[in-house]
């Protein structure tokens, strides 16, 4: 198969939650460029639009649909209705997140820290289940999961979203054990300090001149610089890679 062929991701179908903004658009628009039809998920009608209009501007089938990823009773009709309207699911990105910048275990509220962990790990796994059933019919499938630099280092400011993210890399190899004897490859993703509506309050803080000094590449990362990364998690180039975590971070993780 010639290299740029490994990349094509023509004739698959991608779920990105979260997909509306930051991240999780830059991926959606990503997955669109390589081809592959995408379903966006996302709480905001408005920014749902958005997203959509420029999918379908990139000239692929698209949707984008009213998900809240708490709501659990919702995520297998919206799954549903994906493949009602797009096909089969192939990719799955567990995206969508919130964080409580509540400074600490001391002053975190417990209906916060279960809000988070909700969001951020139990979602992951209930939509991971939900898609991995699809994937099995197929032999084949793609699960990437969205981490942090905090799934690696602890952090006193966000306690809980630091303990969804560690959760999340073991999560990862777990079912990337499961899955791999069914075609089915699950991966993560790392990202580094990345400019998004979520870092705005960190960005205006002390701490980004630290973050800055101690990322080798001297700035924050913008969201598109995930997309290469995820891209080639979702196509055929990464076959053979399961059950591992890749840092997108400016280095910052190698201090």
């Amino acid at each position: 198969m010639r290299t740029t062929a490994l990349f094509d991701l023509t004739g698959r179908v991608a779920v990105v939650t979260g997909g509306n903004g930051g991240i999780g658009r830059s991926i959606a628009l990503g997955f669109a460029e390589a081809g592959a039809a995408v379903a966006v998920f996302g709480r905001n009608d408005e920014k749902n639009q958005r997203v959509l209009s420029e999918l379908k501007t990139i000239g692929v089938p698209a949707v984008a649909l009213r998900v809240d990823v708490t709501n659990r009773a919702g995520l297998e009709p919206a799954l549903n209705q994906v493949e009602s309207e797009l096909g089969g699911i192939s990719i799955l990105v567990n995206n969508a997140g919130i964080a409580s910048l509540s400074g600490g275990v001391l002053s975190e509220k417990p209906e916060d820290w279960d809000r988070v962990i909700e969001t951020q790990l139990n979602a992951v796994f209930l939509l991971s289940k939900l898609a991995a059933r699809s994937m099995l019919n197929r032999k084949s499938g793609k699960i990437i999961n969205i981490g942090s630099m905090y799934s690696f280092f602890g952090s006193a400011l966000v306690p809980s979203y630091s303990a969804a993210k560690g959760a999340i890399v073991q999560l990862t190899k777990s079912m990337a054990i499961e899955l791999a004897p069914h075609n089915i490859q699950v991966n993560a993703i790392a990202p580094g300090w990345i400019e998004t509506d979520m870092t705005v309050a960190v960005r205006a803080m002390p701490m980004n001149d630290e973050i800055v000094a101690r990322t080798p590449a001297g700035r924050w990362g913008q969201p598109e610089e995930i997309a290469g990364t995820a891209v080639y998690l979702a196509s055929h180039a990464s076959d053979f890679v399961t059950g591992t975590t890749i840092p997108v971070d400016g280095g910052y993780a190698i201090r």
